[in-house]
């Protein structure tokens, strides 16, 4: 049993880097009804620019540090949002109206892109690249199951920004607006809402989490290269159809449809 135990505590923060990455999928998949499979290099995007940034910020502040690894993560998420919103605005909108199996291969077109691109010598390289520590790293003893300190870090931040994804869905009139363009784009798009600024909105906030869930992922790995948002992408993925959408039951994607007309 305490075996069991044990594996089950490893896997948890694990779990919770592949719910962001989902999370992401699920967001494009909702609105726009295709796989956007260049979300796990987004993620790998994330990591690199924690790598970048890390030095700069802990030479400013003092390393291994709250403070500096909550500035790495937000300066990172930042600009994966921006990369992200910039996929969609140059690859994706110009396809908006075009068959499915069009976006799907432009998805993967992109994908790949970014991989080989980020492979060439003058960018990031082939080779593993050590991950700096942004954390102090203690084992936690609670009896005779050891918890990394890491992956306590990872859960609690993770279940924060679950909570807070769903408030912003819920409980928002952009997360209304983004509920109703699933249920209806056109019917939205007549109500007053502007489906460019949502579409952009979703794949930025994926992308940012794709970002934070790379960042984590590094954290719990020996290095960081251009192909390692290929596995936790595909295990997301798999996550994701399993899960479900999450934008909730067709009624409910009605009702916000129907919201949204009354508070415009």
């Amino acid at each position: 049993m305490d075996w069991l135990l044990q594996q089950l505590i490893n896997g948890l923060a694990l779990g919770f880097i592949y719910a962001l990455v989902a999370l992401g999928y699920t967001m494009v998949y909702g609105v726009l009804r295709f796989i956007n499979f260049a979300h796990s290099d987004v993620l790998m995007l994330g990591a690199f620019s924690a790598y970048f940034l890390a030095p700069a910020i802990q030479k400013v502040g003092s390393p291994a540090s709250i403070v500096s690894a909550f500035l790495i993560v937000v300066f990172s998420a930042l600009i994966c949002a921006i990369i992200g919103m910039l996929i969609e605005f140059l690859a994706y909108r110009p396809l908006r109206q075009r068959p499915r199996l069009t976006v799907l291969i432009t998805a993967i077109g992109v994908s790949l892109f970014i991989e080989f691109t980020g492979q060439h010598k003058s960018v990031f390289g082939a080779n593993t690249k050590p991950f700096p520590q942004l954390l102090p790293e203690s084992t936690v003893q609670l009896g005779s199951i050891s918890m990394q300190s890491n992956d306590i870090v990872i859960s609690l931040v993770t279940m924060l920004l679950l909570a807070g994804l769903w408030l912003v869905i819920q409980h928002t009139r952009t997360g209304m607006a983004m509920r109703a363009v699933s249920f209806n784009e056109k019917a939205a798009a007549l109500m007053g809402v502007n489906i460019n600024r949502i579409i952009s909105f979703t794949f930025g906030l994926g992308s940012a989490l794709a970002a934070i869930a790379g960042i984590f992922y590094a954290m719990r790995s020996p290095g960081i290269d251009p192909l390692m948002g290929m596995k936790p992408g595909l295990y997301a993925f798999v996550a994701a159809v399993i899960g479900g959408k999450l934008f909730g039951r067709p009624e409910n994607r009605c009702q916000a449809l129907t919201a949204w007309n009354s508070i415009r």
